[in-house]
């Protein structure tokens, strides 16, 4: 169990990792923290926005939308590779999910299948959008790679978790399909590595 970063330590931790990071507005303290607690903190979770451009997927990402007020994530990965913060605290990005899988990601173990969405996973995770159409054809280029490697590397470096601790939406809620176009495994792989 871990109490989540200050938004002072948040940053430090991403550009200790290696970063590039752009602080939009007031996201030190633009949260959604009115409509319950944010932590305890247990992991990171990676997302695809199904937006092109990046200043209009920075934009939706801190404003949300109608039906989901922002943010919607801490951070969004750009596809050249800059990290985006837009919020700090509870964000809308994970939503309800598998309590099994947060069972699974606090012990550090194999994921379940996700078959329910039972659980608040916004108040459990970290949660970074990256930038991408999600139809599987959107490339994702190195530098976007290796920022959500760095990114998830970074947190888990300061919780002193593994790359267990990193997992995708569609590994936690069910019906989600991103991220797309690459594998969760594949990612935590190179988190892996680099955490070594």
């Amino acid at each position: 169990m871990s109490s989540p970063m200050s938004a002072s330590t948040f940053l430090d931790a991403l550009m200790n990792e290696g970063l590039t990071v752009v602080q939009v507005g007031d996201w030190r303290t633009h949260n959604r923290n009115h409509k319950g607690p944010w932590g305890p903190v247990h992991g990171v979770m990676i997302h695809h926005t199904v937006t092109s451009g990046t200043a209009a997927t920075v934009r939706i990402c801190r404003a949300g939308h109608p039906e989901l007020p922002g943010p919607l994530c801490h951070g969004v990965i750009a596809k050249d590779g800059r990290v985006h913060l837009v919020g700090h605290g509870r964000t809308n990005h994970a939503g309800l999910g598998d309590d099994d899988v947060l069972r699974a990601v606090v012990a550090e173990k194999r994921l379940p299948s996700d078959n329910e969405a039972n659980t608040d996973g916004n108040r459990h995770f970290y949660g970074f959008e990256c930038e991408n159409l999600g139809d599987g054809k959107d490339p994702w280029p190195e530098a976007q790679l290796e920022a959500v490697e760095r990114a998830a590397a970074a947190i888990c470096r300061h919780h002193g978790w593994t790359s267990r601790s990193v997992i995708g939406h569609k590994e936690w809620q069910p019906g989600k399909v991103d991220p797309c176009g690459f594998t969760m495994e594949s990612m935590r792989a190179r988190i892996h590595d680099r955490l070594k």
